[in-house]
């Protein structure tokens, strides 16, 4: 989530009728150079945009991907709308399989013969899980703490990863006080739950400590005039060399010096600590939300992030400079190395690559993108209102 959605411009509801969309998607590729394969396309003149892409892949191969839509002509914050397609052929073409309503910035995985998708009921919703046995075509609705509704509060997320280990699945995950004002009273908690329990009933997960953003840690790594409050959001629930499992965190600041958190989970996934001196991070792309994961053939950490080039700096705040997107690894979640860029754009102000979620497949990573780009029916209305979901490849990535 960020700035347009911070304004109450979240989430949209999606007429029957936009399925005509899908047959010259093709048409849009080609005349105008949309990068990758188009899965969905919005024109911005409907006052919706596409949000909060996820992506995870069936047993039998099928890849499965979410979106939300978000908008001035909405409704986010009483029903919303998520968006589910399939592709059969690796990403080649897709069609429609489900529109859910009631969910927002969920994060989309298969687990245990089922898919899921965990997020929010609403823009600054409850916090809620549903489940489909059928391949994402239906899903389970969430009435109550034994058929998915998890937490009964103002939550925020985005789709970020599930993340099993020992034994248990581990997703981080926000708190706020209510859905104004948007600020650093988000409070970063991790919540998680034994692999073989019943993910829909709340008595199956443990919450931790919630642990609210102090905007005095970035004393002196800051600079500059911000037109937003800093804030921290949008974790990711990560195993660390040592085993140990911590929420990295996007950290909304001033200045082109991105940082992320690391906030520290106890074993048990109650405790949450933090502590400035050693907790933030070097990260590029850290202003933008981003998506970590360990890859156990190369034994690093691999993620799209959106940096910020030199001849970029200082254009435009780091949060709005999204018009590239590369890849990024690490060893050890402290130094990060730029290996590529994998997507962009020379115009910043309408065209983005965002909140890019993905996945290894054997040797390339699969990843779906919110793009803004040129559509012919007046483009992006700007680079946060994306009017594209895109599928992209990364061919060999452990040999760039």
């Amino acid at each position: 989530m960020d700035r347009r959605q911070m304004l109450g411009m979240c989430g949209a509801a999606l007429s029957s009728g936009l399925a005509s969309f899908l047959g010259p998607f093709k048409a849009y590729a080609k005349e105008y150079a949309v990068p990758g394969r188009v899965i969905f396309h919005i024109p911005s003149r409907t006052g919706k945009y596409v949000g909060s892409p996820g992506i995870a892949v069936l047993p039998d191969g099928t890849y499965v991907v979410k979106c939300d839509l978000f908008g001035p002509l909405s409704n986010e914050y009483i029903k919303p709308v998520s968006l589910v397609f399939a592709s059969a052929d690796k990403g080649q073409t897709w069609q429609k399989r489900a529109e859910v309503k009631g969910l927002f910035w969920a994060t989309i995985f298969y687990h245990r013969g089922f898919l899921y998708m965990l997020g929010t009921s609403r823009c600054m919703g409850y916090t809620v899980i549903m489940k489909s046995a059928d391949g994402g075509r239906t899903w389970t609705g969430p009435q109550d703490k034994e058929t998915g509704l998890l937490i009964k509060d103002w939550s925020h997320t985005a789709p970020v990863p599930v993340v099993l280990h020992n034994g248990r699945l581990w997703r981080a995950m926000e708190q706020t006080n209510g859905p104004f004002p948007w600020d650093r009273r988000f409070s970063a908690f991790m919540m998680s739950a034994p692999e073989d329990a019943d993910l829909l009933k709340r008595s199956s997960w443990t919450f931790s400590e919630r642990v609210p953003f102090d905007r005095q840690w970035l004393r002196g790594k800051s600079p500059g005039f911000c037109d937003w409050p800093e804030m921290w959001l949008e974790g990711n629930a990560v195993v660390t060399p040592e085993g140990g499992i911590v929420d990295l965190l996007r950290i909304d600041k001033c200045g082109h010096n991105e940082l992320a958190a690391m906030v520290k989970i106890s074993e048990d996934g109650r405790k949450a600590v933090f502590d400035p001196r050693d907790g933030l991070i070097e990260f590029p792309g850290g202003a933008k939300k981003f998506t970590i994961r360990h890859d156990p053939v190369s034994g690093k950490y691999w993620s799209l992030v959106n940096i910020i080039p030199e001849d970029y700096r200082g254009s435009l705040p780091p949060y709005k400079i999204r018009n590239t997107q590369a890849l990024v690894c690490s060893k050890d979640l402290r130094q990060w190395d730029t290996k590529k860029t994998i997507l962009h754009h020379p115009e910043a102000r309408h065209h983005a690559f965002q909140y890019v979620d993905w996945l290894f497949e054997g040797e390339d990573i699969i990843a779906v993108s919110r793009t803004a780009y040129d559509d012919g029916q007046g483009g992006a209305n700007d680079y946060h209102d994306a009017n594209f979901l895109t599928f992209h490849r990364v061919k060999n990535f452990r040999e760039i």
